[in-house]
């Protein structure tokens, strides 16, 4: 899927790039697969800002995934490719031979009129959804899930792609694409293929308004303020510190650079083989 480009004729077509939505075969949603969603502007349930930078946006309705593909057995077919407003990626719409249907990730190369399924006897080919044992080793997969019958959480944007790049003991070795390879247990369910619209990085916003169209509003810079609003505020001048060396952090004081977000000890550190920097993890 290619991306437009336009002439310069105003100053923000000079670096607008958009999506050509080619791969788009069916305009409206399916109206027993979408829920309306209702949107918070960042608010919680007191009527407080929790989270900054959140409001107004084009209205939205939520595409329900099948994320867990768990009807094992029963053939579908591709109907249709949709655009969803929620994810980077495409859906595809299937419609099984009992007449149910359901939204899954579009992968790269999924047509429609295609066949796919899933279950532990599902040929592996794009679209087909089985369990790490059942899948060839070195393949490209994406919605891969965690624990077995939660459904798919990672590698499920635009262009993702994970690597099975073996198995032992009960575990398969996951290549994600941050580079950290990661042990799942081997009954979990992945996709074949990498999901599709890999043209997504390519799309450039180009003004401040498609940013407020997606609901993300500005704030302003920490170093714009007066000390008492932020710490990097105030200061003689343009002052990086707020007027003397001080790290930059969050209005909380929470380092905002280079800062260890992931908790040092964590039950889920010895799953991890490989971490995205390459350095191997030490487990206490």
């Amino acid at each position: 899927m290619p991306v437009k480009t336009f002439r310069p004729l105003t100053p923000s077509t000079r670096y607008i790039t958009i999506a050509d939505f080619s791969d788009i075969t069916k305009a409206k949603p399916e109206k027993s697969l979408v829920e309306i969603r209702k949107k918070t502007g960042g608010r919680n349930n007191y009527g407080r800002v929790t989270a900054r930078g959140i409001g107004g946006g084009h209205k939205q309705k939520i595409r329900l995934v099948d994320f867990k593909r768990n009807k094992h057995g029963v053939e579908a077919t591709v109907a249709a490719i949709e655009y969803d407003p929620m994810r980077s990626a495409r859906l595809a719409l299937l419609q099984y031979a009992d007449g149910e249907k359901r939204y899954i990730i579009a992968p790269v190369g999924i047509q429609v009129g295609k066949k796919v399924s899933s279950g532990p006897t599902a040929p592996p080919e794009v679209g087909n959804a089985l369990p790490l044992k059942s899948i060839p080793v070195s393949s490209p997969i994406h919605n891969l899930e965690l624990a077995p019958g939660r459904g798919g959480q990672i590698v499920r944007s635009a262009g993702g792609a994970a690597t099975l790049m073996s198995r032992d003991e009960g575990y398969a070795q996951i290549r994600l694409p941050s580079g950290e390879i990661r042990k799942v247990n081997e009954e979990c369910y992945a996709t074949i293929g990498q999901v599709g619209n890999t043209e997504h990085e390519n799309v450039i916003l180009g003004k401040a308004g498609r940013t407020r169209h997606r609901g993300h509003r500005g704030i302003t810079r920490g170093m714009a303020r007066n000390p008492v609003d932020h710490p990097n505020g105030g200061g003689q001048g343009k002052s990086k510190g707020g007027g003397g060396w001080q790290q930059l952090m969050s209005p909380w004081g929470k380092v905002a650079k280079g800062g260890k977000t992931r908790a040092k000890y964590k039950h889920s550190n010895r799953f991890i083989v490989v971490r995205r920097n390459g350095l191997p993890v030490k487990i206490k």
